[in-house]
């Protein structure tokens, strides 16, 4: 294991490295939160593909493979096809804002009514999936060093936060790049072929395992559903989404690249599923379906390619963890401690701090400095979080149901449906939103029903409130309507380095 472990140390100190690098560059509030907003497809690309496919797309999608077979792809695959729809349908009008944050969006859409309690929502989605990729680095170093738990999860949130604050969206960036790379190198070009060779082929794989271990719906047609309610919608307006679509320097950029990048997540949905369905039949008798990834990587992988492929899945934790982490603390910064800070202001009759929340200027000396701290302060937190938490999926499916169900009406309703008002999007966030936490306490975690009838209730009071109160003022649908109009091409991208 000393090859495996010298890939692995060399992979960690590359990204403090990258981190260190990129510090140079976040000399702005736009540097750091949205990379300059400058990335071109490139970069953009395997940036967003990075982010989406975490730990549990990728030790959680070989899991699934091996408990249902190729249906196991499906998690994956709607999340893939969230992204699509998002970069075909969205992403354009998305990157025409110029804001940080969803919530921000909310204001400019419904003129500020809904923007504190869509960021309270939008910071509990953020750190809790945080929080799940940060329990993930317990199994991986367990793997990898033999570290008991609560190390394990120190050790990987201390790494993740030291290159996060030091540069910030850039230095993440970089890191992805490396990790995109990493990934496909480890998991779709080395694991893949290796375990399909190992189990015997497909023909083996048929002859050996049931046939709903190929059936297309073997998973479940309502499981299906429910995905796409949870995960492909749960890309349309996640802030960590989001926030990586604002990096995009054009229309054109933020279309095709997140393009692309869905469409590498549908190859390594159906890649995962296939390695998990070879796990079974090696190791027909794990204990746990989340073993599989690791299970196959000790005992069928030669060494020096099981330290790449170890650092493939940490990778997939690393990204989506930092990218968790910079949209918590930028949610926490822009949407709820600003917005109390300049209630406080003009409670005591102070004049408000220059530069609104999306301002492109560079702002104070020490607005840079104030984001790191506060990446800081939600790391310490999501540690504490994830030492306390043991069941990442509940904690995952949680994330998702509160965001889906509070947040998706409003923002969607937003974005298409013009006589969509601010009392409707408040009332949506708060019906939608308790709607499901209620059911999730009085049917379970994961139950189907929270996220169904949350959705039901949240788009009844959207349309209902709206219709029923006055409209949004047609000075703030004119101002958004300016703010969604395509830029002239002389002026659609930022000056600067291309980012690829």
């Amino acid at each position: 294991m000393a090859v495996d472990y010298a890939v692995i140390v060399l992979y960690l100190a590359g990204m403090l490295a990258m981190g260190w690098w990129g510090m140079r560059r976040a000399t702005s509030k736009s540097d750091f939160l949205v990379a300059g907003r400058r990335l071109g497809p490139v970069m953009y690309s395997g940036a967003m593909a990075a982010i989406v496919l975490g730990g549990a797309s990728t030790i959680g999608g070989v899991g699934l493979g091996y408990q249902y077979g190729l249906s196991g792809a499906w998690m994956v695959f709607t999340i893939g096809l969230g992204l699509l729809a998002l970069s075909v349908f969205f992403s354009a009008r998305i990157a025409r804002l110029k804001v940080y944050t969803v919530s921000e969006m909310l204001d400019l859409r419904y003129g500020g009514a809904a923007g504190l309690i869509s960021g309270v929502v939008m910071w509990a989605y953020t750190l809790m999936l945080a929080v799940t990729s940060t329990i993930a680095y317990a199994t991986i170093f367990d793997v990898l060093f033999g570290l008991d738990r609560t190390p394990a999860i120190i050790l990987g949130g201390a790494i993740v936060v030291a290159y996060s604050a030091l540069g910030g969206m850039w230095s993440i960036t970089l890191t992805d790049m490396v990790q995109f790379v990493v990934k496909t190198i480890g998991v779709l070009l080395l694991l893949l072929p290796l375990a399909i060779v190992k189990a015997g082929g497909f023909a083996q794989l048929a002859a050996r395992l049931p046939d709903d271990y190929f059936a297309p719906l073997g998973i479940g047609g309502r499981t299906v559903f429910t995905y796409v309610l949870i995960y492909s919608f749960g890309m349309l307006i996640g802030q960590d989404i989001w926030q990586r679509v604002f990096t995009a320097r054009s229309d054109r950029v933020a279309r095709l690249g997140g393009s692309v990048a869905g469409t590498y997540c549908l190859v390594y949905a159906v890649a995962g599923a296939a390695i998990g369905t070879a796990a079974k039949v090696l190791y027909p008798h794990l204990g746990s379906p989340d073993d599989a990834f690791a299970t196959i990587v000790k005992d069928a992988l030669p060494v020096g390619v099981r330290g790449l492929v170890l650092a493939a899945a940490l990778s997939a934790v690393m990204s989506t963890s930092s990218g968790a982490l910079i949209a918590c603390a930028t949610v926490a910064n822009n949407d709820i401690w600003a917005r109390v800070r300049r209630g406080t202001r003009r409670r005591a009759g102070q004049p408000e701090a220059p530069g609104g929340p999306s301002s492109e200027a560079a702002g104070p000396p020490d607005e840079v400095r104030g984001n790191r701290l506060f990446i800081l302060v939600i790391d310490v937190a999501v540690i504490v979080v994830a030492i306390a938490l043991n069941n990442v999926v509940e904690a995952l499916t949680l994330a998702y149901n509160v965001l889906v169900g509070g947040l998706l009406v409003p923002i969607l309703g937003g974005l298409l449906w013009k006589r969509g008002n601010a009392a409707g999007a408040l009332a949506s966030v708060v019906v939608g939103g308790l709607t499901v936490v209620g059911l999730m306490i009085a049917l379970g975690v994961l139950a189907d029903e929270p996220i169904y009838y949350g959705l039901l209730a949240s788009l009844v009071a959207y349309v209902a409130v709206s219709l029923a109160t006055r409209p949004t003022d047609a000075a703030v649908l004119a101002a958004w309507r300016e703010r969604l109009s395509p830029l002239p091409a002389a002026v659609a991208g930022a000056p600067g380095p291309s980012g690829d």
